[in-house]
């Protein structure tokens, strides 16, 4: 399966190119015209996406589905989602605390591929009180063992392995293979 996974993109048209993929996933801190246009260029009628601590609390257009918190199954493989960042402000969208995100994945169910804004922690951090993960996300890579993590927010591309699952940071635009 093509996976094209794109994150952290400030402009309003996308520039990314075209191609074919089978599914798109939006890593959040994008606008939804821009999540289009690639779908459209990539010839990509699957499009999975989280919001990231920039966007909007407005739900998506369609046919963007909001993976957050959700499991969804595509030509056999399962997506789940995780919006948002660290809580390193006082007020703003997809903003949440360490408990947060443990209470919630604590029963999210396997999946295996998880799309996430931030990444795990430990894993493509920055130590900036902004750009680094979820404890709780690593448990649960951990305890889930998802093929593969797909995250952004860090503004980086990066590869690591965490256990069997491989954690990718996307910084504008990547293609996976799964």
């Amino acid at each position: 399966m093509r996976i094209l996974a794109i994150s952290d993109i400030d402009d309003f048209h996308w520039k990314g190119g075209s191609g074919s993929a089978d599914v798109l996933l939006s890593c959040g801190d994008i606008i939804d015209q821009v999540i289009l246009e690639a779908a459209e260029d990539f010839s990509c009628s699957t499009i999975f996406a989280v919001k990231g601590n920039h966007d909007s609390h407005t739900a998506f257009t369609c046919p963007i589905v909001d993976l957050h918190l959700q499991v969804c199954e595509h030509n056999g493989v399962t997506f789940g989602g995780l919006n948002g960042s660290w809580k390193y402000k006082p007020r703003g969208h997809f903003l949440y605390d360490q408990g947060e995100v443990d209470r919630w994945l604590a029963s999210f169910p396997p999946v295996d591929v998880l799309l996430s804004h931030n990444s795990p922690r430990g894993i493509h951090d920055r130590e900036d009180e902004v750009h680094y993960g979820f404890e709780a996300l690593k448990d649960y890579v951990l305890r889930a063992r998802p093929k593969i993590v797909v995250h952004g927010h860090q503004h980086m591309d990066a590869e690591t392995l965490l256990g069997e699952t491989r954690i990718i940071g996307i910084y504008g635009y990547k293609m996976v293979e799964i």
